[in-house]
């Protein structure tokens, strides 16, 4: 189990029972206050229970591929780049073109809601944190979560 939460329009931020990470998709730095500091950039990282991916874009900015117990989590924020090279059950993005691209099962707006929503066709539901027990409780059809 673990849970999913928003600092801010740039801040994504997993805890899981053995720890938390702070994704910032503005600058791609990840911070789980560990003793070599921040991870910024591109790599392959396992903290805790949590295995990232971090995957350089065309651009030169880093999205994610975070695995926590066979659940795929990617953070894209509004980039729209590279999306073959992620695979996710639940999305962060602000990108309705890599909704289409990557087809998540769950959609964590990182953006513009309304205009996320209404070229969807989807309806949005605000929650303070998502946690996400398995792969199961994930809703069937595809939903747009909006935290605050």
């Amino acid at each position: 189990m673990f849970e999913i939460e928003s600092k801010g329009p740039d801040d994504i931020i997993i805890t899981t029972k053995k720890t938390t990470i702070k994704f910032n998709v503005a600058s791609g730095d990840i911070d789980a206050n560990l003793k070599v500091g921040v991870i910024h950039g591109p790599g392959e990282f396992e903290i805790g229970d949590a295995t990232i991916r971090g995957v350089a874009t065309k651009s030169g900015k880093t999205i994610y591929d975070v695995e926590i117990g066979g659940i795929h989590t990617g953070i894209i924020g509004g980039i729209a780049e590279n999306l073959d090279d992620i695979v996710a059950d639940i999305l962060c993005t602000s990108s309705v073109r890599a909704v289409r691209e990557i087809e998540p099962r769950l959609i964590v707006s990182m953006g513009n809601v309304d205009g996320m929503v209404s070229e969807l066709k989807l309806t949005a539901r605000t929650e303070k944190k998502l946690k996400v027990k398995n792969l199961d409780s994930l809703p069937a059809t595809k939903e747009v979560i909006v935290l605050n």
